[in-house]
């Protein structure tokens, strides 16, 4: 029973990766990413159920659109068992109480690294970080850490403080943006340093810092 638990687990991060490959697809073209069905990027092909199956269809067609035979990219295949993975592994610290709140926390992380995933993808492919996704994600945290710091009408003071705390060391980045005229580090570096800021807290931002550099 466990192991069909984290198989389906699996399972689920993977549909998860599917979808964010079409995200980033789209994120790439200008399209909306929300409203629309999947197709082929080379022949425009609406695809079927049957080539939508995470890891699967890949294998299954030997890496080739079905319609016009054109090789598709292995980010797909790779974004999909690193979703799987990522869900994997998030799931396996819920069950063993390394995720210290409960279930919300949980689909949180779920979310969360979605977005990252997304962002991580998409910046490695244009060395570009979309606004509308690191918005977006931002916002995301703010609504869940505000839940997090207000408990029945009292707010958590330590909780906003660790919080405040966490977004300081984005004021080296902007110092290095503005020092170096843009030319040793980006905006977009920026406002990923206060997602991760917000994301961590005090004092793992830190560490995320010292690994990043």
């Amino acid at each position: 029973m466990e192991i069909l638990i984290y198989f389906f687990v699996f399972i689920l991060g993977s549909v998860v990766g599917s979808f964010l490959n079409c995200v980033i697809y789209r994120l790439e073209t200008g399209q909306g990413f929300i409203f629309g069905r999947s197709f082929c990027p080379h022949c425009k092909h609406l695809l079927n159920w049957k080539d939508l199956i995470p890891i699967l269809s890949f294998l299954i067609l030997k890496g080739k659109c079905r319609y016009c035979q054109k090789k598709i990219s292995f980010q797909y295949p790779l974004v999909e068992i690193s979703t799987g993975f990522l869900f994997l592994l998030n799931f396996s610290q819920f069950r063993t109480h390394m995720i210290p709140y409960g279930f919300a926390d949980l689909i949180f992380l779920f979310i969360i690294g979605s977005f990252l995933i997304v962002i991580f993808v998409f910046d490695l492919k244009h060395y570009l970080i979309p606004d509308k996704i690191i918005y977006l994600t931002i916002g995301f945290i703010l609504l869940y850490q505000f839940f997090k710091v207000w408990n029945f009408g009292h707010w958590n003071l330590f909780g906003i403080w660790n919080l405040v705390i966490g977004i300081l060391p984005s004021l080296f980045f902007l110092a290095i943006i503005l020092i170096s005229k843009e030319t040793w580090m980006g905006w977009g570096d920026f406002k990923l340093s206060i997602l991760m800021g917000l994301f961590l807290g005090w004092p793992k931002i830190l560490v995320a810092l010292f690994f990043a550099f």
